[in-house]
């Protein structure tokens, strides 16, 4: 480009000279140009909104500029991200909102938008494949624990409406602080991962309940409370209701295998926590358990949960397969937790996901890595 043409090119964009070799993302609305990434995992993001003062994009953790041209149209490029998903949000004179142009995900405690940079071949695992799919079935029920209705997601495998005299091992998959029941879906891809495990022989054939954690609302504790009890607190609900209203109404509902052998519970960040809590109070349910970048601080395996690590044969005997995986970048402690584990005796796999953070592509790695290890012995 001659140098005139790149001086007018800056003037049009507020000065930033855009890649000529940027993609729509796959979750731009229809009829909208951008969101935009590049090969360099830039992403570029537009506002139409001549009025305002300022106006900025919260993406990957940074604050960026945006720049408005002559029509009123707001312009900015992102450093390099990683690759993955990202919530972002756009900020306009102070006020933080979703953006218009882009389809929206429930995380941050509200509905935000999201953009997933691509991934090479190693991503394939979690893109649709030409193997059968399952369904995600959105389920209603009412809770005797909280006395509402609860809707759960319900993963069933491709099979599942074919072979209709099989049964089925359940696992339970919660999500973190701050996202719902949608998360493991929209954002993790759970779907593809065990549609494509399961066509390549990876894994069983499988039914995975996703259930509303009781944690969308942002963790605060109450006036005069400490954070240890608000901590203990925060979600408790759903620890009742997964055993009083869930399990049963999904044994009731689908064709499942009822004992322990083939009943597991994992989630990511606080869900978790979740699942420590569940399971490790309910041996007599579940014979796995899983761990994705699990909120656990200061696990005193001596006497947590009653002294339920204090005798390692036992726990061993009944606890089929215990994992726990984090990403390389973060610093949730899990490396910790499980050298604790390991030191009193315990079984556990560790998974450490490289290079990347407290994040989706994080957590998706952790089921690819978790589910085939499940269920190896079930009786169908």
């Amino acid at each position: 480009m001659k140098k005139t043409s790149l001086f007018i090119a800056l003037l049009l964009t507020g000065g930033m000279a855009f890649s000529q070799s940027t993609v729509t993302v796959p979750t731009a609305e229809p009829g909208n140009e951008y969101p935009k990434v590049d090969a360099d995992c830039c992403a570029y993001f537009s506002l139409r909104a001549p009025d305002a003062q300022k106006v900025q994009v919260d993406c990957g953790g940074k604050k960026y500029d945006m720049q408005k041209d002559d029509t009123g149209i707001w312009t900015t490029k992102t450093n390099p991200l990683m690759v993955g998903f990202h919530y972002y949000s756009l900020i306009v004179d102070g006020v933080s909102f979703a953006d218009p142009a882009s389809e929206s995900f429930f995380g941050c405690c509200r509905m935000s938008s999201g953009i997933e940079i691509p991934e090479g071949k190693d991503g394939d695992y979690y893109r649709p494949q030409q193997v059968a799919h399952g369904q995600v079935r959105s389920c209603i029920y009412y809770s005797t624990i909280t006395g509402k209705y609860r809707r759960c997601m319900v993963y069933t495998p491709a099979e599942y409406d074919n072979k209709t005299s099989r049964r089925y091992p359940v696992l339970y998959l919660q999500h973190g602080m701050g996202e719902d029941e949608t998360g493991w879906s929209t954002q993790g891809f759970m779907y593809n991962i065990m549609d494509n495990l399961i066509a390549a022989d990876k894994c069983v054939p499988m039914i995975v309940v996703m259930d509303n954690g009781d944690v969308k609302a942002p963790f605060i504790p109450a006036k005069g409370q400490s954070r240890e009890d608000a901590m203990a607190q925060y979600g408790a609900s759903f620890e009742k209701v997964i055993i009083k209203d869930l399990i049963p109404m999904i044994d009731k509902q689908f064709r499942t295998l009822t004992d322990r052998d083939n009943r597991a519970m994992a989630g990511l960040s606080w869900g978790g926590h979740q699942t420590f809590d569940v399971t490790l109070t309910n041996l007599d349910k579940f014979a796995y358990i899983g761990g994705f970048s699990p909120a656990i601080f200061a696990l005193d395996v001596k006497t947590c949960y009653d002294g339920v690590f204090k005798n390692a044969a036992d726990f061993n005997k009944k606890i089929h397969y215990l994992f726990l995986g984090a990403g390389s970048e973060e610093n949730m402690g899990t490396k910790a937790v499980v050298n604790s584990l390991k030191g009193a005796g315990i079984k556990v796999n560790y998974y450490e996901s490289p290079g990347t953070l407290h994040e989706w592509l994080t957590w998706r790695r952790c089921l690819k890595e978790f589910v085939p290890n499940i269920f190896k012995t079930s009786k169908q």
